[in-house]
């Protein structure tokens, strides 16, 4: 990894991976769970992926809203949060 990343495990690399690939989980998510800056996401899918996989998650991730939650969390109407929560979670 460069200089100033949190060296990871192999499994923390493939759940990071997992979260990536997932629509509902931001970028901050992952920054605030393995340190790693959306940009660093982005070159550890480059290396982790094949070129064509790489090249299919940026299409589906390129200024996907979810991906980024300061625009995820505004409000449509003005009082109602866009957040996800599945029906089996608590809380």
């Amino acid at each position: 990894m460069d200089e100033g990343q949190p060296e990871l495990s192999r499994g923390e690399i493939d759940r990071v991976i997992m979260m990536a690939w997932e629509d509902r989980t931001s970028f901050d998510a992952i920054q605030d769970q393995y340190g790693l800056s959306p940009g660093d996401v982005i070159k550890l899918m480059r290396r982790e992926m094949k070129p064509s996989s790489f090249k299919l998650w940026r299409k589906r991730t390129h200024g996907r809203v979810t991906k980024h939650e300061a625009k995820f969390a505004k409000t449509v109407n003005g009082d109602e949060l866009r957040r996800f929560r599945a029906s089996s979670q608590r809380g």
